[in-house]
């Protein structure tokens, strides 16, 4: 008698098909490919978090979010090789300082800030200190005042900026060094998103930010002169009297930035892990949906981000000016 060949199991297509919508996610996409990985800024942190959370909404992928100072993201790429799928910066001159072209090939400019002084009602002479004054309060003794970490992040290096700028300004030969005294080391911090809870708390009188940061968190804050404060294209050129030197790519190696208007780049690094669903991101971010969010949130957003480099996506390209001075 012929030998009986087995009975097929009427359950393996189920069993396969079950393994198989768990590795792709239910809609035949791998989920791997429907991750997004993003290295922000401090700063960006909260209105990214809008913009990623709608995107999420929409098209179902994963997102993963990182924070930390411009520097140390940069760093994160260049010296602990981690590759995320955006990068976006407080400074967009970071890109070409110290990731391209081995990192990124393009960039974009997409919103603008302002330098602030935060204070609360707590805060010493809060009820006297002016957009005139600040300087005479801020260096008198027992005033305790934060900042970030120069070598970190770009809020730190441009509040140094911005005390060269002020001396200048006030014509008050040594108020840079005045300055310095009384925001000494122990009250720097990687990032000026960490000052914000200091400066609630009452651990600082005044926190040197960004004016998205101080209106987010609902803080007070002194507006300073255009000329100092470095959000204005038409003071340009007294910005760009004023540089600092930070830590550079290497140990030991340091570079220099210039002041300049604030404004913040986005880009996605060459080997990005899940490119498709950075692309899709970032011209998200560019569209009028985008914008809007990220304004809803806070952000000073230009209204046509400026593309710098080769190989930005073409859906970016179509929302943006492309290789723009």
């Amino acid at each position: 008698m012929p030998a009986r060949l087995p009975t097929p199991d009427s359950r393996l297509p189920v069993v396969c098909l079950i393994a198989l919508l768990a590795c792709t996610g239910g809609d035949g996409k791998s989920a791997d490919q429907q991750r997004l990985v993003v290295f922000n800024a401090g700063s960006l942190a909260r209105p990214l978090r809008t913009a990623l959370d709608s995107f999420a909404g929409r098209t179902g992928v994963v997102v993963d979010q990182e924070s930390a100072g411009s520097l140390e993201t940069a760093r994160k790429l260049t010296e602990l090789g981690k590759v995320p799928d955006v990068v976006a910066l407080a400074d967009y001159e970071v890109f070409p300082q110290l990731l391209m072209p081995e990192h990124v090939t393009w960039y974009a400019r997409f919103a603008r800030n302002r330098m602030v002084l935060a204070y609360t009602d707590r805060s010493k002479y809060a009820g006297e200190i002016t957009g005139d004054n600040w300087w005479r309060v801020v260096t008198r003794p027992g005033v305790e005042v934060g900042r970030s970490d120069p070598n970190l992040d770009p809020n730190g290096y441009r509040t140094l900026l911005t005390w060269r700028l002020a001396e200048r300004h006030y014509r008050r030969p040594g108020l840079y060094a005045r300055l310095e005294r009384n925001a000494p080391a122990r009250n720097v911090r990687p990032k000026e998103a960490d000052l914000v809870g200091l400066l609630q708390a009452g651990e600082m009188d005044y926190v040197w930010s960004y004016e998205s940061i101080a209106q987010a968190a609902g803080l007070r804050y002194v507006t300073l002169p255009a000329a100092i404060d470095l959000s204005s294209v038409r003071d340009s050129a007294t910005y760009a009297t004023a540089s600092v030197r930070v830590a550079g790519r290497t140990r030991g190696d340091t570079v220099e930035f210039r002041g300049q208007p604030i404004v913040y780049g986005y880009s996605i690094p060459v080997r990005a892990p899940h490119r498709a669903v950075a692309e899709r991101f970032v011209a998200f971010l560019a569209s009028a949906d985008g914008r809007a969010i990220l304004r809803r949130a806070g952000l000073d957003v230009l209204d046509t981000p400026a593309v710098v480099g080769t190989g930005a996506p073409p859906a970016l390209a179509r929302s943006a000016d492309v290789n723009a001075p």
